[in-house]
């Protein structure tokens, strides 16, 4: 027997080893399965390093510790609504509310996400609006300023909020920054030491020290809580090119929140669980964390979810407001790539005649994403569903409408990757006035959008087909 002849079976049985490893790490997910063995078949060796760095499931330990006191607290607050709930003694202000009582359940139980009906929401739809807002917001606050966003540029925005910072911190507010290292890995470390310098507390989300096998695992997160009473959520994040800068991209069409109200008060506990994951120096329970004022009439839970739950909470949230749909759904997000349960979701509805309408945009900033979303809006059109291509600039929002009753908004797409891969973050609104603001610009953003038929989805080209077949392959693992 030849030296080739026995490094080739050599490599043949280190491939099985390796292929009967992902199978067991990966049985709760066949779809995510096949697509590594497939890169392992086709890429032999170097196919497991790369499932090593990309796709290796992160470890279930509770990567996220809430001091007792809180937990106690929380904990005894979720029951109280869940009991409240099955035994129907639950107050609703509006009781159209009522019907989504289920939902509102669901994400109790999933997510110990606490429903408050004292919010007020602004809805922001273009950056420098939302950008002006909250560094006006900054330059006022008296205590804290909690700040997480997945991507922060060095940039004229980015240099403005660190001015900002800078300024509170050296008034003697308490501000804290944190960014993901991988979203962020083009931040300059002068950057970060002006900040530190200045007495602004910045930490990174799951950092590489010698290498990152957590490079996959990001915290897509944008969160900013300010004196425990003004906060916000949603799709933008800290650059030039959410201001519209960016040639390649152009105008960016977004969606973000500003929250006040109880609602403030669970964003922080998200912000203060993430802080406490990155940090050593963490935040323990204070009071001043948690003094936000009633302000308006809104309905809120704010619903978490990670690679760290087995739930995939907003996936589940998502699902279950598909199936509520009596009329219709509106969805827009960058990336279209749902997995076989929201598919059928999506689908089943729109068999069933409920009007579903998907936006996306007509630019990819991740080719193998693009042509995977073009893929999935296929099945869509199948099913008679409505799918709309955004021309107008960039479209990152990731909002969901139905029936002008309820809404998401917040920081995960309609994608595996956001499913399964990133730590997320969405406000899940009841409120008919705040749904139907957000129904209007989705009404607005159609005057801006092609929709993409059936017919003309039947006739693209040879090309693009092949394009989406190898992107839908891979969109498991995308």
């Amino acid at each position: 027997m030849g030296i080739y002849t026995i490094l080739v079976s050599l490599i043949v049985l280190l491939n099985l080893i390796l292929g009967v490893s992902i199978i067991f790490l990966e049985r709760k997910n066949a779809s995510s399965t096949w697509a590594w063995l497939m890169v392992l078949l086709f890429i032999p060796i170097l196919g497991f390093f790369l499932y090593l760095i990309f796709g290796k499931p992160i470890s279930k330990r509770r990567i996220f510790v809430w001091d007792s006191k809180s937990r106690l607290g929380l904990k005894a607050a979720v029951q109280s609504q869940l009991r409240a709930i099955e035994t129907d003694e639950l107050e609703y202000q509006d009781s159209d509310i009522a019907r989504y009582n289920s939902l509102i359940y669901l994400n109790l139980r999933t997510d110990a996400s606490l429903f408050s009906q004292d919010n007020a929401i602004e809805v922001f739809l273009d950056g420098k609006e939302k950008f002006d807002r909250l560094l006006q917001d900054m330059r006022r606050a008296k205590d804290h300023i909690h700040l997480v966003y997945y991507i922060v540029r060095d940039d004229e925005l980015g240099t403005k909020l660190a001015d900002v910072l800078i300024k509170k911190a050296n008034e003697g507010v308490t501000v804290r920054f944190l960014y993901d290292a991988m979203g962020s890995r083009s931040l300059s470390k002068k950057y970060i030491k002006r900040l530190r310098a200045s007495g602004v507390e910045v930490e990174a989300f799951f950092p590489a020290k010698i290498f990152n096998f957590k490079i996959n695992y990001r915290n897509h997160r944008k969160l900013a809580i300010i004196d425990s009473k003004i906060g916000y959520i949603g799709g933008f994040n800290i650059g030039d090119e959410y201001l519209g800068k960016n040639k390649k991209f152009g105008y960016w069409r977004d969606t973000h929140l500003r929250v006040r109200g109880s609602a403030v008060e669970n964003m922080q506990t998200r912000f203060i669980l993430d802080w406490n994951q990155a940090s050593k120096q963490e935040i323990h329970y204070e009071d001043r964390f948690y003094q936000a004022e009633a302000a308006g009439d809104a309905g809120i839970q704010i619903v978490s979810s990670g690679p760290d739950q087995e739930l995939e909470q907003i996936k589940t949230g998502y699902i279950k407001m598909i199936l509520e749909a009596k009329d219709y759904i509106y969805i827009q997000t960058p990336y279209f790539i749902p997995d076989e349960s929201v598919r059928d979701a999506l689908r089943t509805a729109a068999l069933s005649g409920v009007h579903v309408k998907v936006m996306i945009p007509n630019k990819p900033d991740h080719p193998f994403v693009y042509w995977a979303t073009l893929s999935y809006s296929g099945d869509l059109l199948q099913a008679g569903g409505e799918v709309y291509i955004y021309q107008n600039g960039f479209l990152h929002a990731k909002t969901m409408i139905v029936d002008g009753k309820v809404a998401t908004v917040g920081t995960a797409n309609i994608d595996v990757r956001s499913f399964r891969l990133n730590f997320e973050v969405n406000a899940f609104i009841y409120d008919k006035e705040i749904t139907k603001e957000l129904e209007q610009a989705f009404h607005e953003d159609m005057e801006h959008a092609t929709q993409m038929t059936k017919k003309l989805y039947d006739r693209r080209s040879l090309g693009i087909r092949f394009k989406e077949s190898i992107s839908r392959l891979l969109s498991p693992v995308l």
